[in-house]
């Protein structure tokens, strides 16, 4: 991890808090000149993402992106309704205004949020599945408005096809192709028509995202164990988008679950800076989650979800905030061991970086093992089809199957694995943190790190491109290197850069897609001592591979 801010776990201070105001009138005001590569469409691992003070994240690429989206689901006959969220982020709503506005012109059936709430990703993709299943034509689709965690001055907007996940780079290269040729044109081609229009358009139709998610949350959830157990909840939604699905969820099933607090503010002033001295909305660091931390004993187990509710954090009394790569592996040992229903050749799904206790715990399930490269859209045929019985990342995004072994959603899902904390806790009286210590008791204890180092984008396309024989080492921390990876094992997919094993450790490299810098992902069953000398080593084969690839 880079340099830590001073800010760093602070309330943030007001210097740090975005200017609305000026956010918007960016979006309206501000366009992209698509001769700057910084302020094209790019669609990366989830959507299109950026700031209107960078003319990255503009009216313009909303309407481009949203025209774009007709145009692909009509070439590919997908005429049936296309359901459309958003989160809290303050860019959120006008992106939201701008794509109904393209979609009523184009005529698209658009169903949206019932009273204007906010819908989190899993509810779209949870509607999309729900309205296709039995259906060979006429199929729906969706569109998420959401940069996930990112910081309050950063605005999103992902397509989910039929399948109900994100896109894959196939559909998205598409778009992204045609919304540029859009914005090179002046937006000459895109359908447009005035807001109040669009709303009262005989296409516009108001969904019930919350109550269908919510009242459907039993055939994922045993809540009867939950209540019956009497396990205490707390939530933070962190201010995001399932902010007021807690509460509901609590009524109905009739659970102990304190939402901690409802404020919405775009500017996410009540949270406390993440690692890097931003606000960003990320339940797996500690530095961003203090003020759930800080509750930890008054609940049996606590949770939050990002802005979108796509990922969770874990906080338990035993061991306070989970990181993902703690919390995944007990998740996927519970449901594997209590999900009697799953078939028996339901896979356990994994990111290249994930942390290997995964891969300990599929083998002592005697369950398949499906590694793919970052990226939850690997995921989605998997899920869709109950091939995969869990799909996870180490970023804190999953989903996993209906209790009847169904597909429940194909995109990631913060709430669900957030109550399945309270379910684990309820079957046997011990927090997640306390059955990760008898885990790694069992299987050997991870001890996991992540470094950045500066990239130029050739040096980043070299990274990217790596091969076998470039890779001249035969060890790594002192054992015999088994494996050197730069396609996933599960899928045989391209991971953009390389992953090395040895028995007891592994290191993974791979460039960021959005900024100079490439990251390399270790970790070490034999300590932290092994652990540094594997970065270091780790360092040192990627220096001497990114020198010799020419």
């Amino acid at each position: 991890m880079s340099a830590i801010s001073p800010l760093a776990g602070k309330p943030a201070p007001r210097s740090l808090l975005v200017d609305v105001p000026g956010l918007l009138a960016a979006y309206a005001d501000l366009r992209p000149d698509p001769a700057v590569p910084a302020q094209r469409v790019a669609f990366g691992t989830s959507g299109h993402r950026g700031s209107s003070f960078e003319r990255s994240f503009n009216e313009w690429h909303v309407l481009a992106i949203t025209q774009a989206i007709c145009e692909y689901r009509k070439s590919k006959g997908i005429d049936g309704p296309l359901y459309v969220g958003f989160d809290t982020h303050a860019l959120s709503q006008p992106a939201f205004d701008s794509a109904l506005e393209v979609l009523a012109a184009n005529g698209v059936e658009t169903m949206i949020a019932k009273g204007g709430e906010f819908t989190p990703t899993p509810a779209v993709s949870h509607a999309i599945l729900v309205y296709n299943l039995g259906r060979p034509s006429g199929l729906a689709d969706g569109i998420v408005i959401t940069p996930s965690h990112n910081p309050p001055d950063n605005g999103g907007f992902k397509y989910n096809p039929p399948n109900g996940g994100p896109a894959g780079t196939d559909i998205t290269g598409r778009i992204q192709h045609r919304a540029n040729a859009l914005l090179e044109g002046g937006l000459k081609g895109v359908r447009r028509m005035p807001l109040a229009q669009a709303r009262s358009a005989s296409s516009t139709h108001e969904h019930d995202f919350l109550n269908a998610y919510v009242g459907d949350l039993a055939q994922v959830i045993d809540f009867d164990a939950i209540r019956g157990a009497g396990v205490r909840m707390g939530v933070d939604p962190l201010g995001g988008a399932g902010v007021h699905y807690w509460a509901p969820i609590a009524e109905r099933y009739r659970i102990d679950l304190t939402v901690v607090s409802e404020e919405v503010d775009p500017r996410f002033g009540f949270m406390t800076v993440d690692w890097d001295g931003r606000i960003r909305m990320d339940p797996s660091s500690p530095y961003a989650m203090q003020r759930l931390i800080g509750m930890k004993d008054r609940y049996d187990v606590a949770f939050a979800c990002d802005t979108d509710h796509d990922r969770h954090g874990i906080v338990t009394r035993s061991a306070g905030l989970l990181v993902p790569n703690h919390y995944l592996p007990v998740l996927i040992d519970y449901l594997f061991r209590n999900r009697t229903q799953w078939r028996k050749s339901a896979a356990v799904g994994k990111t290249l970086v994930s942390t290997a206790l995964i891969d300990r715990v599929a083998k002592r399930l005697q369950r398949k093992l499906f590694e793919v490269p970052v990226g939850f859209k690997w995921f989605v045929d998997g899920l869709f089809g109950g091939g995969l019985g869990f799909a996870g990342e180490e970023s804190a995004g999953a989903s996993f199957l209906r209790r009847d072994g169904n597909v429940w959603t194909t995109d990631k899902d913060g709430i669900a694995p957030a109550l399945l904390a309270a379910e684990i806790t309820a079957h046997g009286g011990r927090d997640p943190g306390e059955l990760y210590r008898d885990l790694v008791s069992e299987l050997g204890e991870p001890f996991a790190d992540r470094v950045e180092a500066p990239a130029s984008a050739d040096q980043k396309a070299r990274l990217a491109n790596l091969a076998r024989k470039q890779v001249r080492s035969t060890e790594l921390g002192g054992e015999k290197i088994e494996g050197v990876l730069v396609h996933a094992p599960g899928n045989d997919a391209p991971i953009d850069g390389i992953k090395v094993i040895a028995a007891s450790g592994w290191f993974a490299a791979r460039p960021s897609g959005t900024e100079d810098i490439y990251k390399i992902y270790a970790e070490s069953f034999r300590g932290k001592d092994h652990l540094r000398g594997i970065l270091r080593e780790a360092q040192g084969i990627v220096d001497t591979a990114l020198a010799g690839a020419r």
